[in-house]
């Protein structure tokens, strides 16, 4: 409707020049009473299709459409009837309910008021124009014409929007799968297969960053190196595939209890790995005694109900010491564990020496 009332304004301001500039006494002579009333009649009957369709769309909770398309109708007409004295081609202003279908996108409704407006105009023809006016034949086949090419390009416009809009979604939907694609790849680059932990890569892309954290803010990290106890004798009794069935619960009760914002890696074979950060070295060794007493009570009937324990090595990370030195502490943590008697927790504040230096890269 906005865009009715910029119409209905802006031509009730060119006519109001027009009627009152110097170059046209015909124009003028419409203000007369005696010879205006068609004039005068049809802008007061404009502007009470106007406020009437304003109301109906303030108050009507449905039928918005229709509203626009009748009132537009009334404003097109009652406007070539003001305008047709005086301006050439003031058909045009009939177009103005088809513009309104094109502007929904609904090629229905265009089609009904396409053939709507070729009959109402030609019972106005014949009932008004070629009896009061004496306009020609072939002015009404021209408009007749005009309409029909304009209903044919609107319905070639909405066509060619459904379409360019069904190939935009298409492209959207293309994207979206290549994303959920690409999202699963890098998940799978991301992702130990047998576990569901992160793999060995990832553990280490994720370690130096926050390295990088520690030694910059000041981040609080704790690294534990978990081995599972005598995993070559799961694997010689019952099998490789219990075994990894062993590994996938660890590694799944290991997954389970960590916090939010700690991180957990399958390192290699049956060793896990994981990162405490925002912890105090209290809270982080008291994590890693849980995970162990949690594991040690797991239980695997498959594997001939024994227990399947954990040795964890656990080391606070200290300024300065860089990635090299943790892993040494932790290491040799996780050996101090393995060689005093396994399923326990050995911190490396606790061993002394720094020998066997394991690869980690």
């Amino acid at each position: 409707m906005t865009g009715y009332w910029v119409i209905v304004f802006f031509m009730l301001a060119v006519q109001l020049l027009f009627v009152l500039s110097d170059h046209s006494p015909e124009a003028k002579a419409s203000l007369i009473p005696s010879k205006g009333h068609l004039f005068i009649g049809c802008n007061i009957m404009i502007m009470v299709a106007m406020v009437t369709a304003e109301m109906w769309l303030r108050s009507a909770s449905q039928y918005h459409k229709q509203a626009v398309v009748v009132s537009g109708f009334v404003v097109s007409y009652l406007l070539y009837f003001v305008l047709e004295p005086f301006v050439d081609g003031a058909q045009m202003t009939l177009m103005m309910p088809i513009m309104t279908a094109l502007i929904y996108y609904d090629q229905k409704l265009l089609g009904y008021l396409g053939v709507f407006s070729l009959v109402f105009y030609g019972g106005v023809y014949f009932g008004l124009e070629r009896i009061l006016l004496n306009k020609p034949l072939l002015e009404f086949l021209m408009v007749e014409c005009v309409f029909i090419v304009f209903v044919v390009m609107a319905m070639a416009v909405i066509t060619r929007g459904r379409e360019v809009r069904e190939q935009m979604e298409q492209l959207t939907k293309s994207e979206q799968g290549l994303m959920v694609e690409r999202a699963i790849s890098d998940k799978l680059l991301k992702i130990d297969a047998l576990t569901g932990l992160y793999n060995h890569k990832t553990f280490h892309e994720y370690l130096d960053s926050l390295l990088e954290q520690c030694e910059s803010n000041g981040l609080r990290l704790q690294l534990a190196l978990f081995d599972i106890d005598n995993f070559k004798r799961v694997n010689d009794i019952y099998g490789h595939w219990v075994g990894d069935l062993v590994l996938k619960e660890v590694a799944a009760k290991v997954g389970g209890m960590i916090g939010l914002n700690d991180f957990a890696a399958r390192y290699g074979g049956e060793e896990f790995a994981v990162i405490f950060t925002d912890k105090s070295f209290h809270e982080a060794y008291s994590a890693a005694e849980q995970l162990r007493l949690s594991i040690s009570a797991m239980e695997h009937p498959y594997a001939g109900g024994k227990p399947i324990t954990v040795s964890i090595g656990l080391c606070d990370y200290q300024h300065g010491y860089g990635k090299e030195m943790l892993f040494r502490k932790t290491d040799h943590a996780l050996y101090t564990a393995k060689r005093s008697g396994k399923n326990t927790v050995v911190t490396a504040s606790t061993t002394f020496g720094d020998d066997n230096v394991r690869s980690f890269a």
